[in-house]
């Protein structure tokens, strides 16, 4: 099942990073940003989301000019953004076609739910069918329910099935100490002993594609003499 297609318009770079992180880790693969309502309209025409989060004080207008021209043709969820709490405000939103307002300041995790609770609603998106896609999640990576591929930041990773076999040890049993002996056994189902190398060289290859700096490791972590500790953020 496809993730769903989800637009934030909004001019404040570092709240789109936060909500575009935020929806990630809760399984939403397919995010487009804009910081302007022009852009805002050029990317619902080329990117055709299923649910549109729009922030209403914009650079060049106001979020309820493009609700009012996406509803000239579609009817997707419409989630408002804003620093205003008046009631009329709310009011306005709703009745040029937006299904949801929320003020600001707000909680990124509330976000997300009511863009699941809208998508719900729209037939979009079920809890059901996202766990059974997704599998199981930790911090920014989740590990798919066939347990065949990892996603870090909504995006698949290009792992080997080694690779794979030990970021599902890591996955299941996350901030751990996993000794060497136990990944090997799990990952190759062999005995250890003789394997130092072999598994020294998967886990630094494995680091190599998920770690920022990989000579730093901050995900893939060695404890000196009892193995290694796999730490989601």
């Amino acid at each position: 099942m496809e993730s769903p297609r989800i637009l934030i318009v909004d001019d404040e770079k570092d709240l789109c990073q936060l909500l575009t992180t935020t929806l990630e880790k809760e399984g939403f693969s397919e995010i487009e940003t804009a910081g302007n309502l022009q852009e805002g309209w050029e990317k619902f025409e080329q990117f055709s989301p299923d649910i549109g989060i729009l922030d209403i004080m914009l650079p060049d207008g106001e979020g309820y000019d493009l609700c009012r021209k996406i509803r000239e043709t579609s009817r997707i969820p419409i989630l408002f953004l804003s620093a205003k709490s008046d009631e009329v405000d709310k009011i306005l939103g709703l009745a040029i076609g937006g299904d949801d307002y929320i003020t600001k300041p707000f909680s990124p995790k509330e976000v997300a739910y009511r863009v699941k609770a809208q998508l719900r609603r729209a037939g979009v998106y079920t809890m059901e069918s996202n766990i059974q896609t997704m599998g199981k999640t930790v911090g920014e990576f989740t590990l798919n329910k066939e347990e065949t591929e990892v996603i870090q930041h909504g995006k698949r990773l290009e792992l080997t099935a080694k690779e794979v076999g030990l970021m599902a040890c890591f996955i299941h049993h996350p901030n751990q100490i996993l000794s060497k002996e136990t990944l090997f056994h799990t990952v190759w189902k062999e005995d250890f002993y003789g394997a130092d190398n072999t598994l020294m060289v998967h886990i630094r290859r494995l680091r190599e594609k998920i770690e920022k700096s990989p000579s730093n490791p901050q995900h893939i972590v060695t404890v000196k003499g009892l193995g290694y500790r796999f730490i989601p953020k």
